[in-house]
């Protein structure tokens, strides 16, 4: 027991829908829209001190929930009601502590709070309806996380990021992630600061124009339509392709575009180092067609493979159905990282076992799940990555300052400006150095307030 242990005494949520200003394609699916759900979380002290703390989240459902018999509107629908099922439970719980004993202990009501969802909804419609799958939990729980976590900030008057060691928390690490971690706290594995600027990860998704003679419609909305305009708009430095995963001819060529694109306008700017990074989205039928990718790209050019800084979740997120897609090769060549397939601790192990030498980070997956994998995946000395859910907002900010947070990681993936900047309107204007880019960089300095670091007071 802390002095400083906090207990939730309230939570409310809402939710509001955007429209993409394009659609973007990924693993063989597209999205045009985005619903963001977000969450007020009231705390108070041991001593009667109280606060609020915000959390959002984009619900990217054909992310998280992509597959089986659930249609993507159902899918969206039912997350939405899990997460303010959560909600109205979290408002109930009474329990005492650290923002990570909190929301770690209150996940373990998340699968049978999803089993009540699913059983109500087969009632109401006379169904077997699918179950809810444990990704798609995490990101519908993760507004209600971050708003613990900004919540006991706001309380103690401190960025949460400086609220990580022995001094707030009553377990060490070794209670969530194994003995080896004994005696050892978050702070060890995070920084009392934020970096100072970060590079930008741009995503170029499957169905997005390369150059003018692939724009069909033009938005004529004032920001840039194809890769080589965003190249200049915003100086970039770091390029996420998209790619299919099961053509491979297309994936090549696809790279080779953008490799041939990007060498153009980086000359004319002056800019002679970029890399890349490739997302499979787990399209690809085993480890041979990664290595026959990696090949071909390197036949074609020494640049672009040279450029290629790691490659994202190749095959299937079901490691136990799928042991046979080992990476142990692919690994030796780039960086492979863990995606789709992470959601505890178990699937960290298994991707270790399977190969993967790097993990993707995201603040979807929830505030606790994020720093302890951050922890575990640099105590085995693995790559590591911060990606988004084309997060907008509130939730890009949290995605963005757990990026700054995590020593050893470098870039930022942010690519809710290029599908969805309605979204952004007000944070723009009140964090301009996070969201107007134009030397392909973040300025996360700024994410060192209060609480997760950033705040919705004021917005314009």
């Amino acid at each position: 027991m802390k002095l400083t242990d906090i207990q939730i005494i309230g939570v409310t949520c809402s939710t509001q829908p955007f429209q993409y200003r394009s659609p973007m394609k990924f693993g063989g699916r597209v999205v045009r829209d985005v619903t963001v759900f977000d969450t007020v979380v009231k705390v108070k002290t041991r001593n009667g001190k109280t606060a609020e703390g915000f959390g959002s989240m984009t619900m990217g459902n054909i992310w998280a929930w992509p597959a089986g018999k659930t249609e993507p509107a159902d899918s969206l629908e039912t997350m939405i009601q899990f997460g303010k099922k959560i909600v109205r439970s979290a408002a109930e719980y009474r329990e005492w502590g650290h923002p990570l004993e909190l929301t770690y202990d209150f996940s373990k009501q998340y699968t049978p709070l999803a089993e009540t969802v699913i059983k109500s909804k087969s009632k109401s419609k006379s169904i077997d309806a699918e179950p809810i799958p444990k990704l798609a939990q995490l990101v519908a729980a993760s507004p209600f996380e971050a708003a613990v976590f900004d919540a006991y900030g706001r309380v103690h008057s401190e960025n949460v990021y400086n609220l990580l060691s022995e001094e707030f928390c009553n377990r060490d690490l070794s209670y969530y992630l194994g003995n080896e971690f004994e005696g050892e706290y978050l702070d060890r594995y995070t920084l009392r600061t934020p970096k100072n600027r970060m590079s930008l990860y741009h995503l170029v998704g499957a169905l997005d124009p390369l150059t003018n003679t692939e724009v069909n419609e033009p938005l004529n909305d004032g920001l840039p339509e194809t890769f080589a305009q965003w190249i200049s708009f915003n100086g970039l430095t770091h390029i996420k392709i998209k790619l299919n995963g099961d053509q491979l001819d297309w994936d090549v060529n696809r790279v080779i575009a953008i490799d041939r694109i990007a060498e153009e306008e980086q000359t004319k700017r002056g800019c002679t180092e970029w890399v890349y990074s490739a997302d499979f989205n787990e399209r690809c039928p085993n480890v041979e067609y990664v290595l026959e990718f990696l090949k071909k790209i390197e036949e074609k050019s020494t640049a672009a493979i040279r450029r290629l800084q790691y490659l994202e979740q190749p095959t299937n997120r079901n490691l136990k159905a799928f042991p046979e897609n080992t990476m142990h090769q692919a690994a030796a060549i780039k960086p492979v990282v863990i995606d789709e397939s992470l959601v505890d601790l178990e699937s960290l192990h298994d991707s270790r076992k399977m190969g993967y030498s790097g993990v993707a980070l995201k603040a979807c997956k929830g505030q606790s799940e994020a720093l302890l994998m951050a922890a575990a995946a640099q105590k085995y000395k693995m790559f590591l990555c911060v990606q988004d859910l084309t997060c907008v907002g509130a939730s890009f900010l949290h995605s963005a300052t757990l990026s700054a947070r995590i020593p050893t990681v470098a870039a930022i993936e942010g690519n809710g400006r290029q599908y969805c900047p309605k979204a952004n309107i007000g944070w723009d204007k009140k964090y301009p150095s996070m969201f107007v880019i134009k030397d392909g960089t973040l300025g996360t300095f700024v994410l060192n307030e209060q609480g997760l670091g950033f705040s919705k007071e004021n917005l314009q």
